[in-house]
């Protein structure tokens, strides 16, 4: 089992920043991969960025060059951390932090950004 708590959302003005922290705890040495989701009213859940324990990363078209994906562990946990820099009005959504095995995935309780123009 995998337990994700995210934290760092918020409601910022177009152009500004934001990081969100998104910490793993549990079988954290079963972890391959993790990654941040976002899913605005009416639209389905999107990729935003992901990190395998490699440190291999892949991005959304929408956020690249703007947002930035790393990845650290210690024995206790696994923090995915998203750099959200130039942020645009759509970019405004819930952002939903995932964890994933071989087996099964994990999804946190998500985290409110609002930017506003």
């Amino acid at each position: 089992q995998v337990q994700l708590v995210e934290s760092g959302g918020g409601s910022v003005q177009a152009g500004g920043s934001l990081r969100l922290s998104c910490a793993a705890s549990g079988s954290i040495f079963s972890i391959n991969a993790m990654g941040w989701y976002r899913q605005a009213p009416g639209k389905q859940r999107e990729l935003v960025a992901t990190i395998t324990s490699g440190g291999s990363t892949n991005y959304a078209d929408s956020v690249k060059g703007r947002f930035t994906i790393s990845i650290s562990r210690d024995n206790a946990k696994s923090t995915v951390n998203l750099q959200s820099n130039n942020l645009k009005p759509e970019d405004s959504a819930v952002y939903y932090c995932l964890a994933s095995t071989y087996r099964l995935a994990y999804w946190g309780q998500g985290t409110q950004v609002t930017v506003s123009s």
